[in-house]
């Protein structure tokens, strides 16, 4: 009972201390820490027998584990994200797409600028940045409530796109090394569901936005709002070549290398950007530094929700509550879902729900039979469900820091769009799966 009690309590901690703002890396140590001592655990490993469980040991275990099997690829998805922002080339791409469809589909412009960005590599804060000002430009030409901006950023990159088979992102390829499979598997399911989410997601957004504006919501300008740089911009077909040659080598090597296959398909967009690219770069090997210090602090924060998650699963509790999920009548693949589904929501993170819950639950289901390829992504899908809560990092980056807005004004939509509509793309993964397709 105690070891529930601090289960429940260090991951209420988690979710509190983040969204008060605290850093992750402070607050992941921390709350294991109380799940420790609440659950009798020792603290340090001189205190048990060699390979016992104990907070340090499990902990670190978490921690350098993760970093150690995706360093390379999160170091190298920051940096081709970097390049292409400082060359021009995102911009140059979401500037097209924006211009060619205008100010009266200015919704799907930004949606769609941020799926094709997203789609081929460019991470997700990136993209953010990129397109904003773009978004805001298009708003205030449309006279839309600027309060939506992050639900049409976020939609566009952390749902359809994030989590779709063949996307480079790093939460369709985590599941690899547990399953065996590949960033394609369950392809035909996956595409369904994208249809789906973006379909009924834009339907969903428009309509928000509609019952804002017959409501008298207007555009409401602020001093100091970001304007588009004037800048020289490379062809938009120059920005669009790195993100094929990341999806093109990631298919070609994807069944050889598996997962490394990512590192060599992030390196050949790194490379390619600048061959493209090179001389509209501000600064090259500046945006190689910043990329690279974002990288550590994305890894760090990821790794320390992880640590956490090493010390949960070694508690009494944890495996209390992995078989309550597992046990779930029905389809195997809802307990899979719901596993990771409700660890990457307790986290704030897709990749740290996955890394926490797959070790543990991809052995039990594959015990029992279940295809690997609808339980990877049934996994990745549902990753990118519950980890869009307030909490999450993405989410309070782009709803202050990049847009400016507040929770109360934003999240609803947000939380419409990256939340309920995966939710409801994983219930029908789930019934397309039990019906046989794409197995």
């Amino acid at each position: 009972m105690l070891s529930m009690i601090g289960l429940i309590g260090g991951l209420a901690l988690l979710i509190w201390l983040t969204m008060r703002g605290m850093n992750l890396l402070v607050v992941g140590p921390l709350s294991a820490l109380f799940v420790a001592v609440l659950s009798g655990m020792p603290l340090f490993p001189q205190l048990v027998e060699e390979g016992a469980a104990n907070f340090v040991s499990n902990y670190m275990a978490g921690f350098s584990g993760f970093v150690t099997s995706w360093y390379l690829m999160f170091l190298l998805g920051a940096i081709f994200g970097k390049v292409m922002e400082d060359s021009g080339a995102a911009d140059s791409v979401s500037r097209y797409i924006v211009d060619k469809l205008g100010m009266k589909y200015a919704v799907i412009a930004v949606v769609a600028a941020c799926a094709i960005l997203t789609y081929g590599g460019v991470s997700l804060f990136v993209v953010a940045f990129s397109v904003y000002p773009m978004a805001l430009s298009l708003f205030k030409q449309a006279d839309l409530p600027r309060r939506f901006i992050p639900g049409a950023l976020a939609f566009g990159s952390v749902t359809f796109t994030m989590t779709s088979a063949g996307s480079p992102e790093i939460q369709n390829w985590i599941p690899i090394e547990f399953l065996g499979t590949s960033p394609y598997a369950g392809w035909e399911v996956s595409l369904i569901v994208a249809i789906f989410m973006i379909i009924f997601g834009y339907w969903w957004l428009k309509r928000m936005i509609t019952k804002a504006v017959q409501k008298g919501e207007k555009f409401v300008s602020r001093e100091g709002d970001p304007l588009a740089v004037d800048r020289d911009l490379p062809n938009p077909i120059m920005g669009l070549i790195p993100l094929l040659v990341v999806l093109v080598i990631s298919f070609f090597f994807h069944e050889s290398l598996q997962q490394s296959a990512l590192i060599i398909a992030l390196l050949g967009g790194v490379i390619a950007t600048y061959l493209l690219n090179r001389k509209y770069f501000n600064n090259f090997w500046a945006a190689v530094s910043e990329g690279t210090l974002g990288a550590l602090i994305a890894i760090g924060n990821t790794a320390a929700v992880v640590g956490f998650g090493g010390v949960a699963k070694a508690v009494p509790a944890f495996e209390t509550a992995v078989n309550a999920m597992t046990s779930i009548p029905g389809s195997p693949l809802i307990g899979g879902a719901v596993a990771v589904s409700v660890i990457a929501g307790m986290t704030g993170s897709a990749s740290g729900g996955q890394a926490i819950a797959l070790p543990i639950i991809a052995p039990h289901y594959m015990d029992l039979g279940v295809n690997p390829e609808a339980l990877h992504r049934v996994a990745a899908i549902s990753s990118g469900a519950l980890d869009s809560l307030p909490h999450n990092g993405y989410v309070v980056t782009t709803i202050r820091a990049v847009c400016g807005e507040s929770h109360q004004d934003a999240y609803n939509a947000v939380g419409a769009l990256t939340v309920i509509v995966p939710a409801i793309g994983v219930i029908l993964a789930i019934i397309l799966f039990s019906l046989g397709l794409g197995i």
